[in-house]
């Protein structure tokens, strides 16, 4: 089992001719991702990499009943892709856009609100399910499927830290990169819960960093349950003196005054397992074994 993804899960690209989701669609495919067609408005009726191309999100999914969607559209454009996606009923749109402005972020957020469409990211690397499906831009050659969940909210440190799970000698259940923006769509809560749900789910690796309160809500969220999942967590950030503002989107919010170590006490409090270094990860996993 996974969460959100699988073998069967129909997905369209909203985007598909481009230069970047014609390379990353065509590794999906190859993986074994069940891509069934793409959207490019203008390009209807044509076909690129083997699949149909439509004018609309609805047009392709009433054609060929599609419930997931990846998205390669620029930033500017996320806010109209994503209503297609809500419009359509889809039950899940990933989005790797980075640069989305904060006003239509805040559009988008107001439309997934009370709307069955979960959305991923923006700046994220996507979702993936190993040998079932990839949404997204994850390197392929570095996953096993396994029963660890991985949940994070910088892009890079997520492959670090698929990295240490195999070190374990285990493998993944589901990937999913939240991405690293000030406002995203589905949350460390989010998908925590789901992973408390997936029964090939045995155990949680959870990759927070210095902006924001993601971590904070997460904990909160894990400390208010009866029966856990572990939960394996580690903060980025640990070196940063604290006042200093990173550069993170999320520093507008919490203005740089929420520590790594305030992070870390939370999700101790929370009943969580914290390690302080990323190589650490694998050892705490050899240790629930």
């Amino acid at each position: 089992m996974s969460i959100f993804v699988n073998k069967s899960t129909k997905v369209l690209c909203q985007g598909l001719t481009g230069t970047q989701a014609s390379f990353h669609i065509k590794r999906s495919l190859d993986y074994g991702t069940s891509v069934v067609a793409g959207v490019t408005p203008g390009k209807g009726g044509s076909l690129h990499l083997g699949l149909p191309v439509f004018g609309s999100v609805q047009e392709a999914v009433r054609e060929t009943k599609a419930s997931a969607s990846i998205m390669y559209v620029p930033a500017s454009h996320l806010k109209l892709a994503v209503r297609e996606a809500i419009e359509a009923e889809l039950d899940l749109a990933v989005s790797i856009a980075a640069g989305v402005p904060l006003k239509d972020m805040l559009e988008i957020k107001a439309m997934l609100k009370g709307s069955k469409t979960k959305l991923i990211g923006p700046n994220t690397p996507g979702i993936i399910t190993p040998d079932e499906a990839r949404l997204g831009i994850f390197p392929i050659d570095i996953h096993t499927k396994g029963h660890i969940g991985v949940v994070s909210r910088s892009s890079t440190l997520t492959y670090d830290a698929v990295l240490e799970i195999k070190k374990a000698g285990l493998g993944e259940s589901t990937v999913i990169g939240l991405g690293d923006d000030i406002l995203i769509g589905v949350d460390f809560v989010d998908v925590l819960r789901e992973f408390h749900r997936d029964a090939a789910t045995k155990a949680i690796v959870m990759i927070g960093q210095l902006s924001g309160a993601f971590e904070e809500a997460a904990a909160e969220w894990y400390k208010s349950q009866t029966h856990k999942k572990p939960v394996i967590a580690f903060i980025a950030g640990e070196a940063v003196p604290f006042g200093h503002n990173m550069g993170y989107a999320g520093d507008v919010i919490t203005n740089g005054y929420i520590s790594v170590q305030d992070k870390k006490d939370a999700l101790i409090d929370a009943g969580m397992i914290v390690v302080n270094h990323i190589n650490d990860i694998n050892l705490a996993l050899a240790d629930l074994q």
